[in-house]
């Protein structure tokens, strides 16, 4: 008896670790600052990182990553930037049918951050680096999107909403930094769209 559970319980752990993989995953980060009194723009940085994949069944997966992702704003007319850096940790849940050649799938992923680093610039001044007086370092928040996944590459389209806030910011712009930004800050944060390519390596594909 005790020779057939193991031999379940192992043969449970091979077909586990056959429908699992890893890989790298990076791409471009559309991001900008919701602030809703000043004219804005998307700022395009980038992102990248490591990912996991496991594959659930009924046709789900679990996928979390571990990515550097660079975001930023710009204030059209002001001729204010802000750049910030963050590590962050998406945990992707997706649903799409095996088609064999290809599956097509949905996408919902919650997310942490925390910032790294900062850079902000405006004209006539001084080009500020990691300046956390007022900032707020943590940031959480979630994303949807669609995704395509053929033979061990995955492309996927998102749209994230940051539901933490930059917070406080305006504290630190009206330290003297940028004094016309004024409250702009107080209740905006990072928001935008992320195009990402992924190869997964490992598994049974």
């Amino acid at each position: 008896m005790l020779l057939a559970v193991s031999a379940v319980f192992l043969a449970g752990a091979a077909a586990s670790m056959a429908q699992s993989r890893y890989g790298v995953i990076g791409g471009v980060t559309f991001s900008t600052a919701k602030i809703s009194d000043l004219n804005r723009a998307a700022m395009t940085q980038w992102h990248g990182g490591f990912t996991y994949k496991l594959d659930l069944p009924l046709g789900f997966s679990l996928q979390p990553s571990l990515i550097y992702n660079a975001k930023g704003a710009k204030m059209i007319g002001q001729d204010f930037n802000i750049r910030m850096s963050y590590l962050e940790l998406p945990v992707s849940l997706q649903w799409g049918p095996d088609l064999l050649v290809f599956r097509p799938f949905l996408d919902v992923t919650p997310y942490i951050g925390y910032a790294l680093g900062n850079r902000m610039s405006a004209a006539g001044m001084e080009e500020g680096r990691n300046q956390w007086s007022g900032l707020n370092r943590f940031e959480y928040g979630i994303g949807l999107g669609i995704g395509l996944e053929l033979w061990r590459f995955q492309v996927i389209g998102r749209y994230n909403w940051n539901l933490g806030p930059l917070s406080n910011a305006d504290a630190a712009m009206q330290d003297g930094f940028v004094p016309f930004i004024g409250n702009a800050f107080s209740s905006s944060n990072f928001g935008g769209f992320t195009l990402s390519l992924a190869i997964l390596f490992g598994g049974g594909k």
